[in-house]
């Protein structure tokens, strides 16, 4: 039934459209295809597709709520990355893709591209890539490894989906508290938590 694919594009573009670290978007993906044992290519094809607009309307709407939220100094400072994330071409592409294939939180990486103000056509193709390949490699073994919905429901909360929860907090906190513009320039390492508007 094409309503069950519908279901994965939503509830993929829903978890991946929220500017906080959550739950994986392939969790969804496989939930919903041991659910209604769905081909699992459609699944991992309409999931991607649904994770990746959830996260290029995070980098359209989050540049408006970091200018309402954080000072004129941390913006330009996270501004600053996105200028230098330019410069470096294609090796930035090259750490996009890598990043997306590990299993880290990827809200880290759009929050902070939304924030420098890059055009979410630099960022969504080398994350196409890597999101496409590592849940096609999660979901295809998601599918194997829990023997039913219920029994992934309780794996969801377990200390690897609290590790990446933390890892993504704290990815988040090193990009609102650190001083980039510091850091990278005079290679000094300095704290700023004086952010707030």
């Amino acid at each position: 039934m094409w309503w069950q694919y519908l279901l994965v594009f939503i509830g993929s573009f829903l978890f991946d459209v929220v500017p906080f670290p959550s739950p994986p978007a392939f969790t969804i993906m496989v939930f919903l295809q041991i659910m209604y044992d769905l081909n699992i290519w459609l699944v991992i094809f309409t999931g991607v597709i649904g994770s990746i607009l959830g996260r290029y309307v995070l980098t359209l709407y989050i540049p408006k709520i970091a200018g309402k939220l954080f000072n004129p100094a941390k913006n330009e400072d996270v501004q600053y990355i996105g200028r230098v994330m330019k410069s470096k071409g294609w090796k930035s592409q090259l750490v996009i893709i890598a990043y997306s294939l590990l299993p880290l939180p990827t809200t880290p990486l759009f929050i902070a591209a939304g924030m420098a103000r890059l055009r979410p056509i630099y960022i969504i193709p080398a994350f196409f890539v890597g999101k496409f390949t590592s849940d096609s490699i999660l979901v295809y073994f998601g599918k194997y490894g829990a023997k039913s919905a219920e029994n992934l429901l309780q794996g969801v909360i377990n200390w690897q989906s609290i590790l990446s929860l933390l890892i993504g907090v704290f990815l988040v906190g090193t990009l609102l508290f650190i001083d980039w513009r510091a850091l990278i320039q005079k290679k000094e390492f300095k704290l700023n938590f004086r952010i707030w508007k």
